[in-house]
């Protein structure tokens, strides 16, 4: 018997070792391009950083900075302003996720169709985007050519109309994603929820709002947590397309980071930025988990 046990213990340890050198290659990838930068800017955050200059320790100072930088209190408004488009797109998601549900013919083209920009890049589906908003683009020689304007439309020139176009550029990318969250989710109600509704006398609206919506809480907790955090973090569609501009109108945290570390290279008040940054996404993402456990996001009622 203790041979027999010794014996599954080695065979045991053998089988973490293969598991462990199987993970090495991603671990090693995780640890050098994730861990190491991270803990790197927790103590470069504390330090005025330049490779032009001479590094000095300046505690928190680059906080103090931080708050007392208007073109930071600016990106930081524009951060927390593309959360608006969470509700927006968790909406529309769902209103999508009901309608592809159902068994109609060429549903499933249609479910991939919607899926495709979200397996596209981000820099692919901006440069597109940046062809059809152009001045000279696809909108504007339509509208011209019809006679509906007779100048071009500043879609993202202009200091009012570039931040809706991102955010639109975004809606339109992450749609399938959570379409496809909630449509898994809809799937895993019972049939015979809905069946039951039908037969107590309930309409197509009511069911879907007395029965599927509710079921999906835990769904819509998750998905509108992620939309936050991918909201807050945006990056890839203002680098491409307006690099913060028209006069800083969709400068965002993640941007304006990224010009003081690589275009002035300060990069412990960089550092100092994405740790705020952080610090919010965190704050942020604990209001939506409370509300989500305790505000109703649960089955358990």
């Amino acid at each position: 018997m203790g041979e027999k046990t010794k014996g599954q213990v080695m065979r045991t340890r053998r089988e973490t070792a293969k598991a462990y050198l199987f993970m090495a290659p991603a671990l090693i990838i995780v640890i050098v391009f994730t861990i190491v930068p991270i803990i790197g800017s927790l103590i470069l955050m504390f330090f005025d950083y330049s490779v032009l200059g001479e590094t000095r320790f300046v505690g928190l100072d680059n906080f103090t900075r931080a708050f007392h930088d208007k073109e930071f209190l600016i990106a930081l408004k524009n951060s927390i302003l593309f959360v608006v488009i969470v509700p927006v797109i968790q909406i529309l998601s769902i209103f999508l996720a009901l309608l592809v549900n159902r068994k109609l013919p060429g549903m499933n083209v249609f479910r991939t169709l919607f899926y495709i920009p979200v397996v596209t890049s981000m820099v692919a589906v901006s440069i597109i985007w940046g062809f059809i908003f152009d001045t000279n683009g696809v909108i504007n020689t339509a509208f011209q050519e019809w006679g509906w304007i007779k100048m071009p439309l500043p879609f993202l020139d202009g200091k009012f109309s570039a931040m809706p176009c991102l955010m639109f550029i975004t809606v339109w990318q992450g749609l399938g994603y959570y379409m496809m969250m909630y449509l898994a989710g809809l799937q895993s109600i019972p049939e015979e929820l809905s069946d039951a509704a039908r037969i107590d006398g309930a309409n197509s609206i009511q069911t879907i709002f007395r029965i599927k919506i509710p079921l999906l809480k835990p769904y819509v907790w998750l998905c509108t947590l992620n939309s936050v955090i991918s909201a807050i973090g945006v990056f890839d569609v203002v680098f491409v397309l307006t690099q913060g501009g028209p006069n800083n109108a969709t400068m965002v945290i993640n941007y304006y980071s990224y010009t003081k570390a690589f275009g002035d290279f300060q990069f412990g008040y960089a550092a100092a930025i994405g740790m705020i940054q952080a610090v919010i996404t965190t704050i942020i993402s604990i209001v939506v988990f409370v509300y989500g456990k305790k505000g109703g996001m649960n089955n358990d009622e």
